[in-house]
């Protein structure tokens, strides 16, 4: 028997983290699943979610997303969760481990750079990601600004 309702496919952004790209490089980028409440899935259908501060910790071979903030669910009464506690990330073992000899050796962190629903599951991009200096991080804002600046001037001209 198959079941009434069909599968959602292909991938729906829920929340990306713009300041994830301004505070670091980011070095590589993995997929993780993320473990929720029913509530918090619901809230995360309404877009109810922000990454903004959120980073990620490994401890005693699990991983963990903190300060990812999931808005309680409206009509959720009493199976409301904690908006901010740190929830767990599902990652192969030998991922994890990876990760972490990574995050001791090389200085860098593991941020979540955006959320997502990847065939009606929701999913978690981790960067690993190196800090910006000062410097780095206004010749990124000197870049965009002048890719800007061609792009309005382009389209004054009618160069389309």
């Amino acid at each position: 028997m198959s079941s009434a309702l069909p599968k959602q496919q292909g991938k729906k952004e829920i929340a990306v983290n713009r300041k994830a790209f301004h505070e670091y490089f980011v070095l590589e980028r993995y997929e993780a699943g993320i473990e929720l409440a029913g509530t918090e899935v619901k809230s995360i259908r309404a877009g109810n979610v922000n990454l903004k501060d959120a980073f990620c910790t490994i401890k005693n071979g699990e991983l963990f997303i903190r300060s990812m903030h999931i808005s309680p669910y409206e009509q959720g009464n009493i199976f409301n969760k904690d908006p901010v506690r740190p929830r767990r990330l599902l990652m192969h073992k030998r991922e994890i481990l990876k990760l972490n000899a990574r995050i001791m050796q090389d200085g860098v962190a593991l941020i979540p750079i955006s959320l997502y629903f990847k065939d009606s599951r929701v999913k978690v991009e981790l960067g690993l990601c190196k800090g910006k200096k000062l410097h780095d991080k206004r010749d990124s804002e000197a870049d965009r600004q002048s890719k800007r600046d061609i792009d309005r001037m382009m389209k004054e001209r009618n160069y389309e």
